[in-house]
């Protein structure tokens, strides 16, 4: 990860949180006090963000003690402690729920991307993220998919070509957007980078996969025409199924011979960790 990046959410959380400082642990909690406490899991998941927590709680105070019990990519158990804290009670009550924030979030997303994981195992599909991400998250929100056992699609629009639906439209067909795309590239010397076209039928497939698209996605298709693709494009190009999948439906896509399955929900759907933060 891109720690600056990291380092500047961070800072921009906690300046959020403090404008003015924690005017209710300054007016309580004397500041030589010395304090415990432990992040407690208060359910089974999956942990994703423990080395944000910690430095968050390092950017509040670089003193802090931070010791990791449970270390990210790891699973966890209703009432197992996933790290001891030790410090001024006062830096620890101010970087609560900061990190809380960043370590609930993650850890809900690498949790909910285990089930999907799980849920094709044995199948040759694999899952992706998308770009439906909380703006400034994105790097941290792909990581936490990656500890799920997830894969990246692409990080950004600067990374990989991907022709949907307006493209085509505007564009005027499959065809000549692919053409346009191809010359765009050349011109740019950008010839490594991968080109998907989204389809949404039959025989924009075959268009595609006639037209030279390097990998393509299948739209919102019934189940019948996406096992029809799979049959037509033969295993030419990676093929990629989206639209409205859920823990019901994934397997069963996922049985017709997929390459990836694409799964907006992993980051806007997700359901935060019930994580919490105790003295003791």
């Amino acid at each position: 990860m891109d720690w600056a990046k990291i380092d500047n959410l961070i800072a921009l959380a906690l300046a959020e949180d403090m404008p003015a400082g924690d005017i209710t642990t300054e007016a309580v909690v004397p500041p030589e006090v010395q304090a415990k406490a432990v992040f407690l899991a208060k359910q089974d998941g999956l942990l994703a963000g423990i080395d944000i927590a910690a430095r968050v709680l390092a950017k509040v105070d670089p003193e802090i003690m931070f010791k990791k019990i449970r270390e990210d990519g790891q699973e966890f158990v209703n009432g197992q402690i996933l790290a001891e804290v030790r410090g001024r009670a006062a830096s620890i009550l101010k970087a609560e729920r900061t990190a809380l924030n960043f370590l609930q979030r993650l850890s809900g997303i690498a949790t909910l991307t285990r089930s999907f994981v799980e849920a094709v195992k044995g199948t040759r599909a694999r899952i992706l993220d998308t770009r439906k991400t909380t703006p400034g998250w994105r790097p941290l929100e792909k990581y936490a998919v990656r500890m799920g056992g997830g894969q990246n699609h692409r990080l950004n629009l600067s990374e990989m070509m991907m022709i949907k639906d307006n493209h085509i439209k505007i564009a005027g067909g499959i065809a000549l957007a692919l053409k346009k795309a191809r010359e765009y590239l050349k011109a740019k010397n950008l010839l490594g980078i991968v080109v998907e076209v989204e389809a949404t039928n039959l025989t924009e497939v075959k268009e595609a996969l006639e037209n030279g698209a390097d990998w393509i996605m299948l739209d919102n298709m019934p189940l019948d025409q996406i096992k029809a693709a799979v049959e037509l494009v033969g295993g030419k190009v990676p093929l990629e199924v989206s639209g409205k999948v859920n823990l019901q439906t994934v397997r069963t896509l996922a049985l017709t011979g997929i390459d990836y399955i694409s799964v907006g929900a992993l980051t806007h759907s997700y359901k935060s960790a019930d994580i919490s933060l105790e003295f003791i």
